[in-house]
């Protein structure tokens, strides 16, 4: 009996370890469509976007996968960021790499809504800036037919819904723009905030989002929102547009009252008399020690 207890133990740790070490296979292993690994960029990688690609990857993905080529990625996570120099990145193309950096999955964050689409090609641009190797093909794409999108957007009250309407101003006439990705957000202090679940347009280019109904606006109860399409045929497109359709909020702004973050001026006072006291007692301090080495030279003038 007691033999069969350890088996079965044995057996049962087997059993886990294969499933972590399967589980950690899969997380490192992205199943990327056809059509979105055959993607590649309408902007030419040169010095110029990996220059600004770079700056997004400092803000926005060197603390867990480190610099580049220095080995030196986010260690404690589980499964540990590549170092995106690798060769195993490298070999992936520039469609793949795109879909990642935007869809994101477990510990890596998508991006799809933090960084623009342009932005996501200049990050990969300054990737791929590590690789001599490699030689970068052109897409055929016009990022100017995104100039060709109309966006309009209507409040119904009766329904508490969002409507969007995505049409394009072809040459051969207005064309709506069915089974786009689309996000509404709204706008607040510190960024957006995604109002309902992310939609696909309809064959008709319409998509509906729930309006909350304690949605906080300014005194007037205005929200501002912006909606966010995403095309294969004609790119990233936003749209503002401002309803009194918020909750009136009549408070004051950030900046307006005295707040730790705030300037001199409205910074809080116990902060500037804590400010203050210590610039004093620094000085006094500074003065003391200056006063008595004064005092030692003399002294030590006068025994000599």
């Amino acid at each position: 009996m007691f033999r069969i207890n350890i088996n079965l133990k044995v057996a049962i740790v087997l059993v886990i370890n294969f499933l972590l070490c399967a589980n950690i296979i899969a997380e490192n292993n992205w199943n990327v469509p056809a059509d979105k690994k055959a993607r590649n960029s309408y902007i030419k990688f040169d010095a110029a976007s990996a220059q600004t690609g770079e700056a997004l990857y400092n803000k926005n993905c060197l603390s867990c996968h480190g610099n580049l080529g220095k080995g030196n990625s986010l260690k404690s996570l589980n499964p540990v960021p590549p170092d995106l120099s690798s060769a195993k990145t490298q070999e992936l193309t520039d469609g793949e790499l795109f879909y990642i950096l935007t869809t994101g999955r477990m510990i890596m964050p998508s991006f799809k809504n933090v960084l623009s689409e342009d932005e996501r090609w200049r990050v990969i641009s300054f990737i791929r800036s590590s690789n001599k190797n490699y030689v970068q093909v052109l897409s055929k794409f016009d990022p100017n037919k995104s100039k060709l999108v109309k966006i309009d957007m209507k409040y119904d009250a009766k329904t508490n819904k969002i409507h969007v309407d995505v049409k394009a101003n072809e040459k051969t006439g207005i064309v709506s723009i069915k089974d786009a990705e689309i996000v509404l957000f709204a706008t607040r202090y510190f960024g957006r905030l995604q109002i309902d679940k992310t939609q696909r347009t309809s064959v008709d280019g319409v998509a509906e989002f729930a309006f909350p109904k304690d949605l906080p606006g300014d005194k007037q109860g205005n929200v501002e929102l912006v909606v966010k399409v995403n095309d294969d045929n004609y790119g990233e497109i936003e749209y503002q547009k401002k309803f009194n359709i918020g909750v009136p909020t009549d408070k004051p702004g950030l900046t307006q009252k005295r707040a730790i973050w705030n300037v001199l001026v409205k910074a809080p006072v116990w902060i500037i008399v804590l400010y203050s006291s210590g610039i004093l007692v620094f000085g006094l301090v500074l003065l003391y020690l200056l006063t008595n080495l004064r005092k030692l030279k003399k002294i030590g003038e006068t025994k000599n």
